[in-house]
């Protein structure tokens, strides 16, 4: 495959650069994730008080926000992982970007519920 191939045209250098900031972002959060766990050892009453924190509406937001670098970065892997080891990925890859775009925002409406609903009914009230 002739370098570029994978990234040709304006939608794959997006989606590339897409990835690489799903990629940061996911790194960042199991980094705070871990030393946020470790509080618990280090003193329980610090680590309430920060896992309390999240559960107001803004973090629910950012959990959604989350949810949807996770599920983007999952299913353009899996597209990345076409374009490399199927013959007619190159060719196809237009198509299985917008397929992968398509159905992360399937995937997002559907986790609008389960993520933000008692953000919402806290800010909403029931």
């Amino acid at each position: 495959m002739p370098a570029g191939t994978l990234y040709r045209g304006r939608e794959g250098m997006w989606s590339w650069v897409a990835h690489r900031v799903t990629g940061v972002l996911i790194f960042f959060f199991l980094f705070v994730h871990v030393l946020d766990t470790a509080l618990v050892r280090v003193s329980p009453e610090a680590y309430d008080k920060v896992v309390s924190t999240y559960k107001t509406p803004v973090v629910a937001v950012l959990e959604y926000g989350l949810v949807a670098a996770i599920l983007f970065h999952a299913l353009n892997g899996l597209r990345v992982i076409a374009v490399d080891f199927w013959s007619k990925g190159p060719r196809y890859q237009k198509q299985m970007l917008w397929t992968v775009v398509g159905v992360w925002l399937v995937l997002m409406l559907g986790a609008i519920y389960p993520v933000l609903g008692h953000a919402a009914r806290v800010v909403f009230g029931s």
